[in-house]
């Protein structure tokens, strides 16, 4: 009596082809299990909210598309842009300095980050807004004599506008130098003593060979640190700076709809931080080529991907 041995597991029988063979996918039931309760949170939530009459759809679509809502938002994109261009040219002249052999350079530049990361960002708002209550003018001459080259009253020049750019920037600009400080750090320092064996100065070292390298561990952060600051510019309500939050609150401080006014301000932030996460993972993916985490695709084609990849086996099947 002879008996038919079965090959071990995970061998290919003898003379089998691979049309005989049966692919078989792993089954992931935890997954889809974790995925349809997320679903379905998502889906409670939202049909909660609809259905909510506390939340008032008719006054959100009322100011959805108000002009005070657009103003507010051009001043809060105006303060975006421009505290963080100052936030990192100001931020790369510190980093430079933190690296500086000079010791009183490394000392002022330490010096500028410890105070402008220690104290909150509200308290120097609130600081560089009512700062005409511990100078009224501004004068620049020569110190301990009269000599006076520029005059002007602090009010004058510190506007709401201006006093939120001041205080946005300076913040923003302490901790941009540890980023950039963080980046130029990452750079192999056989490549600044391979330039200056060339003949290169050390600024043309660190425009041209450095920094170029260190924007692969810049970007990633630095993109987070302008959405955040998108949403950091709504503190500046506290001093009236008519931005998206300061022009929202002033029109729920008249008709007490603060529930929904609420509303209009997170669906606009949350459209504004979504258009700015674009150019975020582009220049992600460009400075990141060549590396693993530049091979990385968005969540959203992940999603397309699989879905058109179950599509196609599923036309496999039949």
């Amino acid at each position: 009596m002879q008996t038919k041995t079965q090959p071990p597991h995970g061998t290919v029988p003898a003379g089998a082809s691979a049309h005989d063979l049966e692919v078989v996918p792993v089954r992931h039931y935890g997954r889809w299990a974790a995925a349809a309760a997320s679903a379905a949170a998502l889906v409670g939530l939202a049909g909660s909210l609809a259905r909510n009459d506390n939340v008032h759809w008719d006054v959100v679509r009322e100011y959805l598309f108000a002009d005070l809502v657009f103003d507010g938002m051009a001043t809060t994109l105006w303060l975006t842009v421009a505290a963080m261009t100052l936030g990192l040219a100001l931020g790369t002249v510190v980093a430079v300095m933190r690296l500086s052999a000079n010791p009183v350079l490394y000392g002022m530049s330490s010096l500028f980050v410890w105070f402008f990361r220690g104290t909150p960002l509200l308290v120097q708002i609130i600081f560089w807004g009512y700062a005409a209550a511990l100078y009224k003018y501004v004068e620049i001459g020569i110190p301990f004599t009269d000599v006076t080259f520029f005059r002007a009253e602090t009010n004058a020049l510190l506007t709401p506008s201006v006093a939120a750019l001041l205080a946005l920037g300076l913040n923003e600009a302490a901790y941009s130098s540890e980023i950039v400080r963080a980046g130029i750090q990452s750079v192999d320092t056989g490549q600044t003593e391979a330039a200056h064996s060339l003949g290169m100065r050390p600024l043309l070292t660190m425009r041209r060979i450095v920094l170029p390298q260190a924007m692969r561990v810049i970007v990633p952060p630095m993109g987070n640190e302008t959405i955040n600051m998108l949403k950091m510019t709504a503190l500046v309500s506290v001093i009236a700076a008519h931005d998206l939050m300061s022009n929202i609150q002033d029109v729920y401080a008249q008709n007490y709809q603060v529930i929904p006014l609420l509303v209009v301000a997170a669906i606009w932030y949350l459209v504004l931080v979504s258009v700015l996460g674009v150019p975020q993972a582009w220049l992600e993916r460009r400075y990141g080529r060549g590396s693993a985490t530049g091979s990385r695709t968005s969540p959203l084609r992940r999603v397309f991907l699989g879905a058109t990849a179950a599509l196609h086996r599923k036309e496999a099947v039949r």
